[in-house]
């Protein structure tokens, strides 16, 4: 099996530079891209979904960016031990009424020896806002590095 680095275990360096690698994966919405990084039998709880495997968490996601447009992610560490990361997020988005959310939440994540990741349990709770209360202002895509983060956004 090739590998994903960074590989566990993790220090600080190389749990952060994975977190903004989801990010940056994430933000790409494209979910051929994305199911790359979970192992074949990614075990996944999102809010009331557990997709199990690459081909559901791919169909999962292409039904999410169906729904949730304009979305834009920023992911922080929360913390990380061998082959654990705990981060928190917050994405914008909205839907084809134009109704605008602020999603917050926190991820557990738990990689195999190459890199990959095995599980993912993620619990989110999601804020209606009004466009002028958007924070997240970059084009689609990549988060450009001068634009803060979560701390540095009050959130």
């Amino acid at each position: 099996m090739q590998e994903k680095p960074p590989v566990p275990p993790f220090d600080q360096e190389r749990a952060t530079q994975k977190v903004r690698m989801a990010e940056d994966a994430w933000n790409t919405r494209d979910p051929e891209r994305v199911v790359l990084v979970y192992t074949e039998d990614t075990q996944w709880r999102n809010r009331a979904e557990f997709p199990h495997g690459r081909e559901q968490v791919r169909e999962f996601l292409q039904r999410k960016w169906a729904r949730e447009l304009d979305y834009r992610l920023i992911k922080e560490l929360w913390t990380f031990g061998a082959n654990r990361i705990a981060v928190r997020f917050a994405y914008e988005c909205h839907d084809d009424s134009g109704q605008w959310y602020r999603s917050y939440g926190n991820e557990n994540w738990e990689f195999n020896a190459q890199g990959f990741m095995q599980r993912r349990f993620a619990s989110i709770n999601d804020l209606p806002i009004k466009e002028s209360d958007r924070l997240f202002h970059w084009p689609l895509g990549r988060r450009p590095d001068d634009h803060p983060g979560l701390s540095e956004l009050g959130l």
